[in-house]
């Protein structure tokens, strides 16, 4: 007989050699079942309870001998109904461990899920609790063996040398015709050699994996016979998503993502994930109960004095990191991923709603924050926010402590405007140069707190959520209908221009224009300071057909299309020249940002801006919304560092600009890039060679690269 514990011990379930030991946080619970199910039983008729009568410090736990790894398993909290006070506890409702390693099934939209009495349509009231059985129509925990921790990479790419890949596990490799049709879409998909030689050759160090937590599809998807694509609507924050594993076994699906990281890691790939950790998959105080709402709903989600759920995730709740336990439960989640499973990092999707303190107002010094500067194992990773919610002032760019970078809208609508909406309005509205110039230069104005530097800048213009990159070239207005929700979802403010014509079309200068505008975009991005990320597919020119908000698009509108034409091969040549360009110059990859005034002891400037006369920018230049031209000069070193020359012609017709003087010795420039070349040559008989001084003609909306000569 075990002896009673008077330490709790570890959450969630824990095997050993003579059983497993399974721990549940639940505060105000008056007793706690475990329910264990035989594998393959659909219905729970196998189910076996366990009353688990140890209680330490909230946490109630048993031992059970002879269960091990394999077992199906999930809790019933016995507990006042007091939806007033925010307690839902419900014990006809079987619930998901919280830390649970592995899911078997998925919940199934029927008014059994629900804690409350609903009817067929879901609709019911929230206060009136259902005594409805919900163990055949939900998901089970499956214990896992323990693995042993993850070693680290040898050698971790600095954030200078960074450039990240968003992608969707399914979306990047079930159209891939060089990966084995039972592989496409899955872990295994992504670990196979013919798309990491795409993630090398292309020059990326970093995928991001957009969520693969285990998570569930909303009950308004599940009523149009829709799905979740994206993955933002967490079902278990310890799980990896089960559809997307060959393995057929919950086991061999965490097996199968270790092996991933560890193949990308094995070819010098990090991985980062994609995490939710601001809300759940059971949305508002009318939504399911399939875990925490009926474990401990006051403790797990943020509620007002009447035990409404407060939502600043516009997905019904959110959770509550004020609570010591459910800031322990994202820490642990991270630990686990990073330390068994190996991974390097994580961009947290709604940051904002992570740090929001007693009063709802947004903390930098937030408790997890502080765990996550000072944690052995997370402070070594790289975190990423989306410094963002929808709550009150829940705008937060550029306010996130170290250790963080944040994706810089900033930097995206900034990028946009240039290229495409000013264009779009012949400039009679422009916004000028000025702020380009600080979005090109790290973004200082909005990251130099803090000692973080301008890597701290994730500088893009198009991710999974909103237009891919090529739409915004092709598309002036969101055509977001198959998503059956008469267009009113996605966001409306997207400084796209169709160039003409909306959507699609065969005018030949039409998609010319459209072509050198993706490259402007694409070469601003990748040449810009900071930390350039691309969005997969982005590189050869995929489109969404105009829909600004595909989360629920599991079709060829999401998926990737690996049969290129000539276009998109070269636009993909283009992506690959550019990167190269960054990795081979240092003067793209700045460890700090550039010094306003001259370097002490040679007078010498990290940066030069002129304008289209080759003349020094003025203050008045500075000021112009007609200003549309712009020269960056990134002065390298003369040691190791060469100088380069960033041409950029905003206006719509063509223009002549004359080239700036180079400081020291320089002598003259050559043409690296035009943005007019359909691959990252130039044209037979072009000049690339140049003077200072020289008068050159630059095609509308077009952008250069000029490699300064040392001598």
């Amino acid at each position: 007989m075990r002896p009673h514990l008077d330490v709790a011990p570890p959450l969630g379930a824990t095997p050993d050699e003579d059983g497993t030991t399974f721990a549940l946080f639940a505060a105000h619970a008056e007793a706690v079942e475990l329910c264990l199910f035989d594998t393959g039983d659909a219905d729970g008729t196998s189910e076996w309870r366990v009353p688990m009568t140890d209680r330490v410090h909230h946490v109630w736990s048993v031992h059970v001998p002879g269960v091990g790894p394999g077992q199906r398993y999930g809790f019933r909290v016995h507990g006042p109904w007091r939806p007033e006070a925010g307690l839902r506890h419900n014990p006809a409702k079987l619930l998901l461990d919280p830390y649970g390693r592995a899911v078997d099934g998925r919940p199934r939209w029927s008014p059994e899920l629900f804690g409350h009495e609903v009817d067929a349509e879901f609709t019911g009231s929230p206060e009136v609790r259902d005594d409805r059985d919900s163990a055949g129509v939900t998901a089970r925990s499956v214990v896992i063996s323990p693995d042993t921790p993850r070693p680290r990479p040898v050698t971790r790419v600095s954030w200078t040398d960074t450039v990240i890949y968003e992608a969707h596990v399914r979306g990047a490799t079930v159209r891939h015709p060089g990966i084995p049709e039972e592989l496409r879409g899955t872990y295994a998909g992504l670990a196979h050699p013919a798309f990491v030689a795409h993630l090398r050759d292309l020059g990326v160090t970093t995928l991001e994996l957009m969520p693969v937590h285990a998570f569930m599809d909303e009950r308004h998807l599940a009523q149009r016979g829709m799905r979740n694509y994206w993955g933002y609507n967490t079902l278990s924050f310890f799980a990896p998503h089960p559809d997307y594993a060959v393995a057929d076994d919950p086991q061999g699906a965490v097996a199968e993502f270790r092996t991933m990281v560890d193949t990308l890691h094995a070819n010098g790939i990090e991985i980062l994930l994609d995490v939710v950790y601001n809300h759940t998959c059971e949305q508002g105080d009318d939504g399911p109960t399939v875990c925490w709402r009926g474990i401990d709903a006051s403790s797990y989600y943020r509620m007002d004095g009447w035990g409404r759920g407060v939502d600043v995730t516009g997905c019904g709740n959110t959770l509550d990191l004020r609570d010591p336990y459910v800031c322990g439960m994202v820490l642990d989640s991270l630990r686990y991923w990073a330390g068994e499973c190996g991974v390097d990092g994580f961009r947290y999707d709604l940051g904002v709603a992570l740090a929001r303190g007693p009063a709802d107002d947004y903390n930098p010094d937030h408790p997890f924050f502080v765990a996550l500067r000072t944690d052995p194992l997370l402070r070594g990773l790289k975190h990423v926010a989306e410094p963002w919610d929808v709550g009150m002032h829940g705008w937060r760019t550029g306010q996130f402590p170290p250790p963080f970078a944040e994706w810089n809208d900033r930097f995206r609508d900034t990028v946009r405007t240039f290229w495409l909406s000013d264009v779009a309005t012949s400039s009679a509205n422009g916004h000028g140069v000025r702020e380009l110039a600080t979005r090109l230069s790290g973004s200082q104005d909005l990251f130099d707190a803090g000692d973080r530097g301008p890597s701290a800048s994730v500088n893009y213009v198009a991710s999974h959520d909103g237009y891919a990159l090529a739409d915004t070239t092709a598309y002036e207005r969101k055509h977001n209908e198959p998503n059956g929700e008469h267009n009113r979802d996605g966001h409306g403010d997207n400084r796209a221009w169709n160039h003409g014509v909306e959507g699609l079309t065969d005018d030949p200068e039409v998609l010319a224009r459209r072509r050198r505008s993706v490259r402007n975009l694409l070469a601003t991005t990748i040449l810009s300071t900071g930390t350039p990320m691309l969005c997969a597919g982005d590189e050869f020119g995929r489109t969404q057909r105009g829909n600004n908000n595909a989360y629920c698009q599991d079709n060829d509108t999401s998926w990737l299309d690996w049969e290129h034409g000539p276009s998109q091969r070269g636009l993909l040549a283009t992506t690959r020249f550019l990167l190269g360009l960054r990795r081979q110059h240092r003067a793209f990859r700045q460890h700090s940002f550039f010094t306003p005034t001259p370097r002490w002891g040679d007078d010498a400037m990290d940066v030069l801006w002129y304008g289209r006369y080759g003349e020094e920018m003025t203050a008045a230049s500075w000021e112009d919304p007609r200003c549309r031209v712009l020269q960056m000069l990134l002065v390298g070193d003369d040691i190791d560092a060469a100088s380069l020359l960033l041409v950029f012609q905003g206006k719509a017709d063509e223009e002549e600009v004359r080239l700036p003087p180079l400081p020291g010795e320089g002598r003259g420039y050559t043409l690296l890039w035009d943005s007019t070349w359909e691959h990252p040559e130039p044209p037979a008989g072009e000049t690339t060679r140049h003077s200072p001084g020289d008068t050159v003609r630059l095609a509308a909306s077009s952008m250069w690269v000029l490699l300064a000569d040392r001598r």
